[in-house]
């Protein structure tokens, strides 16, 4: 029975596959479908976003559970990515050059600013935390390594937001406008209208960083830059944060050294434009 199971399988994965195996290509179909659920999803809806057969999906996810790609909630039975994928994502998202070079120079930022410093980058869920490097007196905070960054309420997120083409965060961007709406949110410096986000938008583009403050996460200020690359798009950000309210402004000295972070690993054109613009020069 389990080797006509394997047999039909391998049939009716990816019949366009040239040189792999069909029925690893439909398991890896589910995987990333299950990938762009934002959260556990139910077996039923799953197998209806990647059009296979609940039975068939529940074998691929019993196989990736075994191997820590996939883990299942106990009460609610529901699927999501597990630490397998966790890591095997992180590892693939800071290959870059640029993500590479600012990730090993981060302990010398955090020496220099006395801060607990991060690197996020732009992943399926939005901006994810790759790189942490905790101060001498580190804080208690409830994210780390893996961890997801909204959009519009973190200083990670809201470089993504200023630094990213449109159609890559309009998604994201859609999901946690319906949430906020739903849940009747309001914010300090924002509301919910495209007007107020794109005048945000033009606001930390002509400061050249973002910046969160005590009002979203009681007691934690947080400042972050771009690392961009030769066309002007963030690769990644870099994100100092503090108790201290004095870090929100250039003048404090762990903001400049983390501006100037930013201008050695960003290529250059895009930094000096950008600097240019924040200076009015």
């Amino acid at each position: 029975m389990s080797r006509e199971r394997d047999m039909q399988d391998e049939s009716e994965g990816g019949a366009n596959a040239r040189g792999g195996i069909q029925a690893l290509d439909a398991a890896l179909v589910v995987l990333r479908g299950l990938a762009e659920f934002d959260g556990p999803v139910a077996l039923a809806d799953l197998a209806r976003a990647v059009s296979m057969p609940p039975s068939k999906v529940h074998r691929y996810l019993a196989s990736f559970i075994h191997a820590g790609f996939v883990k299942q909630a106990t009460r609610s039975g529901r699927y999501e990515l597990g630490p397998t994928s966790a890591s095997l994502g992180i590892a693939a998202l800071s290959r870059s050059d640029f993500v590479n070079q600012a990730a090993d120079a981060l302990p010398e930022l955090t020496e220099a600013t006395g801060m607990t410093t991060l690197i996020s980058v732009w992943g399926t869920q939005g901006a994810t935390v790759i790189r942490w490097c905790r101060a001498p007196s580190p804080m208690v905070t409830s994210f780390g390594l893996g961890s997801n960054m909204p959009l519009l309420t973190s200083a990670s997120g809201r470089v993504f937001l200023s630094w990213l083409p449109r159609p890559v965060i309009s998604a994201r961007l859609g999901l946690e406008i319906e949430r906020a709406i739903e849940a009747g949110l309001s914010w300090p410096d924002l509301d919910l209208s495209m007007d107020s986000i794109e005048h945000l938008i033009d606001r930390i583009r002509a400061d050249g960083f973002a910046t969160i403050d005590g009002r979203y996460v009681p007691g934690l200020r947080a400042m972050a830059v771009p690392i961009t690359n030769w066309q002007g798009e963030a690769e990644a950000a870099v994100t100092m944060i503090s108790t201290s309210e004095q870090i929100l402004s250039a003048d404090h000295p762990a903001a400049r050294h983390l501006l100037d972070f930013a201008a050695r690993h960003s290529s250059q054109r895009n930094w000096a434009e950008t600097t240019a613009r924040r200076t009015g020069g």
